[in-house]
């Protein structure tokens, strides 16, 4: 499970739950959503969105239809039977969870590795998994992101997690 920017770049990752358990719980257990739900992360104050002055806005996660709605994670209208501003709603945030899952993408194209079974000890997978997220990062900053001069505002360390040991990886 991660949490990614719109550089394709990793924030946050939770590696080394069982491949059966659903999303909601790995993420419930996991130490930033424990600190969402329980309101301890730190976020931005409440703003108003770009060209508005009411009605000022949580700063928000996204997350697929698994994940418990919170005031500052929003997911999909459930259910099949929409009006249209609900299917658009769900449509818009479809497009903007793609992020992460091009993130994704990126990150096993670039490690091919990640297309294969790892026939090794699942404690050195969860490492494998590890490195190739904070490689990742280190390149994709190396190398520009899709080689355009834009100014970002990113992390410098990625918080990774897994295994019950909480471990810090910096892509210097």
């Amino acid at each position: 499970m991660a949490i990614a920017d719109a550089n394709l770049c990793f924030i946050a990752i939770d590696v080394g739950a069982y491949g059966k358990e659903g999303d909601s719980n790995v993420f419930k257990e996991s130490c930033f959503g424990k600190k969402l739900y329980s309101n301890q992360l730190k976020l931005p104050e409440l703003a108003n969105l770009p060209n508005t002055n009411e009605h000022p806005q949580p700063f928000v996660f996204i997350g697929d239809e698994a994940f418990a709605l919170h005031s500052n994670l929003l997911r999909p209208y459930p259910g099949r039977g929409l009006n249209d501003t609900k299917r658009v709603f769900n449509y818009r945030l479809s497009r903007a969870r793609r992020t992460v899952e091009c993130t994704f993408g990126v990150l096993a194209n670039k490690w091919r590795v990640l297309h294969t079974p790892i026939q090794v000890e699942p404690d050195f997978v969860d490492e494998i998994i590890k490195s190739c997220c904070v490689l990742h990062n280190f390149v994709r900053r190396r190398d520009g992101f899709n080689n355009e001069d834009t100014e970002t505002n990113m992390l410098d360390d990625i918080e990774v997690r897994g295994t019950g040991a909480r471990t810090q990886g910096t892509d210097s």
